[in-house]
């Protein structure tokens, strides 16, 4: 195999996106676990919607990544561990701090994606869709969950 100028630009792109992508199966792993939880309760169709934008914005960051001649991510990794470990904790303090943890996962993911933009290497299409869907998506999941919280 060739490797071309562009494919040598790309490599560090390629992995600020596939820890992004990552951050994002964390994201679903998580959601899951809380789903799992508020099956019964109103919130859960909010919790539905929200972990099918982490798939939606997976979906879009393995493509980027595919499109740059890499391989996308499969599993979450480390971040998955710690996802459920906290999720897992904040079980035990009832269902306010569960949506709490939520909250603070989507603004870690918030500061991820912020951190990447500031990376010079970020090809432009990747700090494209970045700037403008997975930023601001995850932006409206903290004020959804917010008010989640709030609500049980």
């Amino acid at each position: 195999m060739q490797t071309t100028e562009a494919s040598i630009t790309s490599v560090p792109c390629i992995g600020i996106c596939n820890s992004l992508l990552r951050g994002e199966l964390s994201a679903m792993e998580t959601y899951d676990q809380a789903i799992h939880k508020y099956t019964d309760t109103p919130v859960v169709d909010e919790l539905y919607r929200i972990r099918f934008e982490h798939t939606e914005s997976a979906a879009r960051l393995a493509e980027c990544v595919r499109d740059m001649g890499g391989r996308p991510e499969s599993r979450s990794g480390v971040w998955g561990v710690f996802a459920h470990a906290v999720q897992s904790a904040a079980g035990l303090f009832g269902k306010g701090s569960a949506f709490h943890s939520l909250q603070r996962g989507e603004m870690m993911g918030c500061k991820d994606y912020e951190s990447a933009l500031r990376d010079d290497s970020l090809l432009p299409a990747c700090r494209e869709l970045i700037s403008d869907v997975l930023l601001p998506r995850t932006r409206l999941h903290v004020a959804a969950l917010n008010l989640l919280a709030k609500s049980v």
